[in-house]
């Protein structure tokens, strides 16, 4: 069983920054992919950003250019850097590891941005 949990989320206002934490309760360093994804109120969750084992990065066309993904194997943590936030990067970022062919979900931590 691996856990998650996530950090960093709060109320910023637009134009505002803030960078997620997703500590994995295994070593992150043979895991395949891990992923950010965000759900936004009355919407359907979907992909933000996602990073391999080896460093590749994935991004949604919308975050692309302000939101960064990145890992620190030694601490089994992976980040979401978010810059210039806009309201519409409102809700609930949940984090995924994908381990043993296994979707392993965090319960989410809520970005809240301000117009």
């Amino acid at each position: 069983q691996v856990q998650l949990v996530e950090s960093g989320g709060g109320l910023v206002q637009g134009g505002g920054s803030l960078r997620l934490s997703c500590v994995v309760s295994r070593s992150i360093f043979s895991i395949n992919t891990m992923a950010w994804y965000r759900q936004a109120p009355g919407k359907q969750r979907e992909l933000a950003a996602s990073i391999t084992s080896g460093g590749s990065t994935n991004y949604a066309e919308s975050v692309k250019g302000r939101f960064t993904i990145s890992k620190d194997n030694a601490k089994n943590t992976v980040y979401l850097q978010m810059k210039s936030l806009k309201p519409e990067d409102t809700g609930a970022y949940y984090c995924k590891v994908v381990a043993g062919n296994i979707d392993y979900w965090g319960k989410g931590t809520l970005v809240t941005v301000s117009s």
